[in-house]
């Protein structure tokens, strides 16, 4: 069974599904960070089409600035040094990666994104809603961070823990600028990515099997 993890730098997923004897390769346009030889540094589209067939895509951090609902202000009043032009092109070039990775000839696929405002959803192919919302303390991460996952042929994550943390730390919320935030930012969490490659590993492995 063979999953492309997109847009991840990181290699916390691609680990996690390895973990789980499944032949996972991450991919994303810079090197992997810790310099596996599993990673493909390219846009995930080109990984999809050339490097495939592909039993799971997981698609962790597309590029989601214009996308999100917390940033649709910048469409009509664009930060310093931007044009709503720019912010425009943007908002396409997201929702094309997006439409691209949701509509892919994978059989499963879960796309992680934050919640997204109305302009962007008029621009994805074949739209749905995202299938749920989870914590990242959920799932054992002393994080809080809502993320979303829009999910194809596969079920929802079931958490495996119930109690949130009275010290629970909002580390994305609160991190300042710098060189590295978007780096950072996107560093995904390992008790989730280990329930992912636990429940949606053993779905697409069953599904590959019959």
């Amino acid at each position: 069974m063979r999953a492309l993890i997109g847009c991840e730098e990181s290699g916390v997923v691609r680990r996690a599904f390895l973990a789980r004897g499944i032949d996972a390769w991450s991919c994303d346009l810079r090197r992997s960070a810790d310099g596996s030889n599993r990673h493909l540094q390219m846009d995930v589209r080109e990984a999809i089409e050339r490097h495939g067939p592909w039993d799971l895509l997981a698609v962790m951090h597309p590029p989601c600035t214009r996308l999100c609902n917390s940033g649709v202000r910048w469409l009509s009043v664009p930060p310093p040094g931007r044009t709503v032009d720019d912010m425009q092109r943007d908002l396409e070039a997201g929702a094309d990666l997006f439409s691209f990775c949701w509509n892919a000839p994978i059989e499963s696929v879960a796309i992680e994104n934050p919640v997204m405002h109305r302009h962007a959803k008029r621009l994805i192919r074949n739209y749905q809603p995202p299938a749920q919302s989870i914590q990242p303390w959920q799932f054992g991460d002393n994080e809080a961070k809502r993320t979303c996952f829009w999910l194809r042929a596969l079920t929802p994550l079931v958490p495996t823990h119930s109690e949130k943390p009275a010290n629970v730390v909002h580390r994305v919320w609160r991190m300042p600028p710098g060189p590295d935030r978007q780096r950072e930012r996107s560093r995904f969490f390992p008790g989730v990515a280990a329930a992912m490659a636990q429940q949606w590993g053993d779905q697409a492995i069953q599904r590959v099997a019959a």
